[in-house]
């Protein structure tokens, strides 16, 4: 039986809020959705040119703050489905306890940042692991670009990992802050002896749901940079490869390539032709520009700042609300989004 069409939330008017907001707007028939809301603490007049753009393609503002004049949360909490936190820095954490004690709400998802909020998921990973799950921990961008790269070229359970070292160059924050922009190369601190930084830790617990042991370390360093990600990889085998690495690249609909070796370029082609000037892939290849031996394989690639994580929020609300024809649905959304080539 087809299910009723639903109520959703996202919590946060920022990069991902908004850009998210945009595709549930895009994609609202298809996924079954009646109002959509969008939750930002204190609305300020610097918001206006936001709740415009928002307001005219039917989304409604509501906040927290008494006395603005908009829609409280409170009054419509309870009339919500699903609730979309894309807030950093701890505060979905906060929330959760409020959220569970929701006696309507049936589903949840939260950005990468924080984690323990549920199950940690990306796209082409765990799909099967939060099928009706109500509380979903959508992993970072680095998380998803490091966790695609050893799918490619390992399997989808890693069948064909020996042992793997990442290094993260990240950009410091996104291209319209102005808050942690770093003035040097900063080096982040090993959070664990074995593993290392967060990306690997977090692609380790990912794979643990599906009971598999991910043999990853990783470091990280931020760069003066508002732009893209990259990540140095090296990666060895098991057993040499069956077939191509090109044709490893190929099979996986979430990673691209390019010819590009300049992150300016490549983000700016990505501001063009991009949904909302998003790059949703989980990580761009360089052509022609790895190093492989028998077992061995290490290049770089580039990342994106959010635009797989938002994708792979869409997936996690089809599976969790189990949306008639999701899986088909999502594929189509995949070929929208998804290019083979920048």
């Amino acid at each position: 039986m087809e299910r009723n069409k639903c109520n959703v939330i996202v919590n946060g008017m920022g990069n991902i809020g908004t850009t998210l907001v945009n595709m549930l707007v895009h994609y609202q028939t298809e996924l079954r959705l009646d109002k959509i809301y969008v939750s930002k603490r204190s609305i300020h007049p610097w918001n206006q040119i936001e709740r415009d753009f928002l307001e005219k393609q039917g989304v409604i503002i509501c906040t927290t703050n008494e006395g603005d004049g908009l829609t409280s949360v409170a009054s419509i909490i309870n009339t919500v489905d699903y609730i979309f936190e894309t807030t950093a820095n701890g505060v979905g954490l906060q929330n959760l306890p409020q959220y569970k004690n929701l006696p309507n709400l049936k589903g949840s998802s939260a950005q990468g940042s924080e984690k323990g909020y549920g199950v940690p998921f990306m796209s082409g990973v765990n799909n099967a692991q939060i099928k009706d799950a109500k509380f979903v921990n959508v992993v970072s961008c680095n998380t998803h670009g490091s966790a695609a790269l050893l799918t490619a070229f390992c399997g989808n359970n890693l069948e064909n990992l020996e042992t793997a070292d990442f290094v993260v160059v990240r950009r410091s924050e996104d291209l319209g802050n102005h808050e942690r922009l770093v003035s040097a190369n900063v080096v982040a601190r090993h959070l664990d002896p074995l593993i290392g930084t967060h990306h690997a830790i977090d692609v380790v617990d990912m794979f643990k749901t599906k009971n598999v042991v991910c043999n990853l370390t990783s470091s990280d360093i931020t760069t003066p940079s508002q732009l893209m990600h990259a990540v140095r990889f090296n990666i060895t085998l098991k057993q040499s490869l069956e077939n191509s690495v090109e044709e490893h690249i190929a099979s996986n609909p979430f990673i691209a390539t390019t010819t590009k070796f300049d992150s300016n370029v490549l983000f700016e082609l990505g501001r063009r032709y991009g949904f909302n000037g998003r790059i949703f892939s989980h990580a761009i290849l360089i052509s022609g520009n790895l190093l492989v031996t028998d077992k061995t394989i290490k290049g770089w690639a580039f990342v994106p700042q959010e635009g797989n994580s938002i994708l792979s929020t869409i997936h996690a609300f089809i599976l969790q609300m189990n949306v008639n024809g999701g899986e088909e649905l999502f594929r189509e959304i995949q070929t929208e989004m998804l290019l083979s080539e920048w």
